[in-house]
């Protein structure tokens, strides 16, 4: 419900980044402003941009009092407080940090950019050795995810949480980046799960 109340969210709807955080606010039902960016343009590196995040990337959080907050799952924490997406057992809790941590060191990196690469970039010749190099561990890390999701229906606890979501944001366009997922059978089947939920909204 894209209104012009609530944070604002600086992203491109692209990005999985951007879009766990679309997804969240959806499906929580909350107000928020989406201002949309072509990360592509170069609009991330101007200058009013830098003044918000000297980063110079996006998705960013920015309140209505003016503070902002940068990297996705940071904003995907703050915006779940609260709620059912994030746990308030200790143990749960921690695990749904396991599983941000295991998205932005073990997965996106792979498969995130192998899709930028690829789908974005039209995969160059001057990027291919780059774009194979990233299959080994996009694999890998659909297999773990895998392994985990055959014992249980969310990554953690009984329920959707911000784990899910964070993950979920690159996986189901894996295939765009060269990863096709039929050899993930439960990853197909959570990735429907997440579809169906009240609220969901495609990335496009």
């Amino acid at each position: 419900m894209s209104e012009e109340t609530g944070p604002t969210i600086y992203g491109d709807i692209r990005s999985g980044n951007c879009y766990k955080l679309k997804l969240l606010l959806e499906l929580l039902g909350r107000p928020y402003r989406w201002e949309a960016l072509d990360v592509l343009s170069g609009v991330t590196q101007s200058p009013n941009f830098l003044a918000l995040n000297p980063n110079g990337k996006i998705p960013l959080l920015q309140l209505d009092d003016g503070r902002v907050l940068a990297e996705s799952n940071a904003i995907l924490h703050f915006l779940a407080e609260g709620s059912d997406f994030l746990p308030t057992d200790r143990w749960d809790h921690a695990q749904v940090l396991q599983w941000l941590f295991f998205e932005q060191y073990s997965h996106e990196p792979y498969i995130a950019v192998a899709r930028f690469i690829r789908s974005f970039l039209g995969l160059p010749e001057a990027r291919r050795a780059e774009y194979e190099s990233r299959q080994a561990g996009g694999h890998k890390a659909l297999a773990v995810m895998d392994q985990h999701l055959a014992k249980q229906d969310w990554l953690v606890g009984d329920g959707c949480s911000i784990a899910d979501i964070a993950l979920y944001a690159y996986t189901h366009v894996a295939h765009e980046g060269g990863f096709e997922l039929a050899g993930y059978p439960s990853v197909r089947a959570w990735l429907d799960r997440i579809a169906a939920l009240p609220g969901y909204v495609p990335m496009r």
